[in-house]
């Protein structure tokens, strides 16, 4: 028997066997066991996140000759044909190579016809976005109202390219790149199923080459185990994947932190010679800044069998945090700029000098950098105007002011008056004053619920992201003793199902103190819901922030001189 790719081995059959997205899978599960089914679902995300996979999964659940449900027999004529590609009513189609009106006018002509087999008849349209203006036309109209029978699965990778009226017509799930550590999990757990050596820093090698797709993880691990003859190490990774080790990363923090530019220098030039990327150079000195911060605030959050942990105690030990976060920033946005160098070596070796030139300074890292040496006697006038421990040049202490102690302020008679308050603190006591009515400083007890206090309550509840997703669209209507009644807005239940009105019986209860049950009719929202409420507020802080800057002289004056507009769609309110 011919060898199988990784990827196509372990592909998932059910919901169950799927790694991630649990947001999409728990809104599909509820609709198949509770017959809330929509007749067009759009999956997008980044390339081999599980797009068609789950698309897949949702057809077997469809046509399962068991019944609809979330779980599949798998073992079923419908099951099996569909796992290897042969059902007759799931047309899987490339839209890459099939995107004229001709061929989308011949996919229609059969919509009409009954499922030959099947329960439905499912139409899986892979990079969608790939069809022309005339196919999206085509197809406007039976997506719009398709036979009962018939189900849409699109799958795509850049949904900004479908036509709003396709978009409006589907039920979308946005599916999210995998973490780095859920991708090493189940690479270690592939290998040890298929009985193959590894090491767990290895995988997790593979996992960070992955950046977010299983796929890509899957594929890089069948070309990891040629590499190294079967097993999977951490050196036949980094040798494969073109990265460099760690400690070459690990001695240029030492270097910088000694502030040592010569041997700073020596660590790049010895690195060099293995044709480095340079941006995962900068990556990983990132990951080590990151973990130096975690350690020095959260120790017991960091993994004891992280690569190289000793060195990262022994750097969170001798430098401070703050340091921690200017070489942060600094390597942060050398990343962004080192493709403008004129090449990666230099743009990355200037990185590293100028967090050398802003280093933090100290006894031995003053003595070694005497171009940017501290004046002592400046130093001593003021009263602590920088960070504690930072070197700053001559030039800045001569130009800072004199301070004086509060004691010779203190009889001093304020001359000024008052400056008037800056833009942004006008912006702020404006958001204040926008949101104060929404500030709630006591519970309602349940005799007091009406209509017009439900907004109040709801923002006091502790809802979950399902449940308060439904109740934001629903509308108190009235209380008979301890039977609460509420409308849901017909518009917006698409997800709802009788679990919700329990949730929201067990909530109410705990909030009033008392046993009470929830009755959820469907029907038009009469009043604002809190969802409805949360949108207008959001706009009046927007509002009020484009108008604080209206008003800004500095802004005034700036549009005056250079005749400019301001962008408000570029204005965002703070939340």
């Amino acid at each position: 028997m011919s060898y199988q790719v990784l990827a196509r081995k372990w592909r998932p059959n059910t919901f169950s066997e799927m790694v991630g997205q649990e947001h999409v899978l728990q809104a599909l599960i509820n609709a198949l066991d509770n017959d809330r089914l929509h007749h067009a679902y759009l999956f997008t995300g980044t390339r081999g996140v599980g797009k068609t996979t789950i698309a897949r999964i949702l057809a077997k659940c469809l046509n399962c000759e068991v019944g609809v449900s979330s779980k599949p027999c798998g073992t079923c004529s419908s099951c099996e044909e569909i796992a290897s590609g042969r059902f007759i009513d799931l047309m899987e189609i490339d839209a890459a190579s099939r995107t004229g009106v001709d061929d989308m006018r011949d996919l229609l002509d059969n919509v009409q016809y009954a499922p030959a087999r099947g329960r439905y008849k499912v139409y899986l349209i892979d990079e969608v976005h790939m069809l022309s203006k005339q196919s999206f036309a085509a197809l406007l109209k039976t997506l719009e109202e398709p036979p009962e029978h018939v189900k849409f699965l699109f799958a795509t990778t850049d949904p900004k390219k479908l036509p709003i009226t396709v978009l409006s017509r589907c039920l979308q799930f946005n599916l999210k790149n995998l973490s780095t550590e859920k991708i090493a999990h189940h690479l270690n757990f592939v290998l040890n199923e298929e009985k193959l050596p590894c090491e767990e820093l290895g995988t997790l090698a593979l996992a960070r080459a992955a950046d977010g797709s299983m796929r890509d993880a899957l594929s890089l691990t069948d070309q990891a185990i040629g590499h190294g003859g079967g097993k999977i190490t951490e050196s036949d990774v980094n040798a494969m994947l073109g990265t460099i080790d760690r400690s070459f990363a690990i001695g240029i923090c030492n270097a910088l932190i000694a502030g040592d530019g010569t041997q700073l220098l020596a660590e790049v030039s010895k690195m060099a010679e293995l044709s480095p990327d340079y941006i995962m150079v900068l990556a990983d000195l990132l990951s080590i800044w990151h973990q130096v911060a975690i350690m020095q605030t959260v120790p017991e959050a960091i993994d004891k069998t992280l690569s190289h942990y000793a060195e990262i105690c022994e750097i969170a030990n001798s430098v401070s945090r703050e340091d921690i976060q200017l070489y942060y920033q600094i390597c942060l946005l050398g990343r962004k700029d080192l493709d403008l160098a004129p090449d990666l070596k230099s743009g990355f070796e200037m990185v590293l000098l100028r967090t050398l030139a802003f280093r933090p300074g100290s006894a031995t890292g003053a003595k070694k950098s005497p171009a940017i040496k501290a004046n002592t006697g400046a130093e001593s006038s003021l009263k602590k105007p920088q960070a504690e421990g930072y070197v700053v040049p001559q030039a800045l202490h001569k130009s800072t002011p004199k301070v004086e102690s509060p004691e010779a302020q203190k009889p001093m008679a304020i001359k000024e008056p008052k400056p008037e308050i800056s833009p942004k603190e006008q912006l702020k006591v404006v958001e204040q004053i926008v949101t104060a009515p929404l500030k709630i400083d006591s519970k309602i007890d349940l005799k007091s619920l009406t209509p017009d206090n439900w907004l109040e309550v709801h923002s006091q509840l502790d809802l979950g992201a399902s449940l308060g997703e439904i109740a934001s669209h629903c509308l108190f209507s009235e209380r008979c003793d301890n039977q609460l009644l509420f409308v849901i807005d017909q518009q917006q239940t698409s997800l709802y199902d009788s679990a919700h009105q329990q949730g929201l019986a067990t909530v109410l209860s705990d909030y009033f103190g008392i046993e009470v049950t929830v009755d959820i009719s469907f029907g038009v929202a009469q009043k604002e819901t809190p969802r409805v409420a949360n949108i207008r507020a959001k706009e009046e802080r927007l509002a009020a922030a484009i108008e604080v800057l209206n008003q800004d002289p500095d802004l005034q004056e700036f549009k005056k001189k250079f005749d400019a507009n301001l962008d408000t769609n570029t204005v965002r309110p703070i939340d």
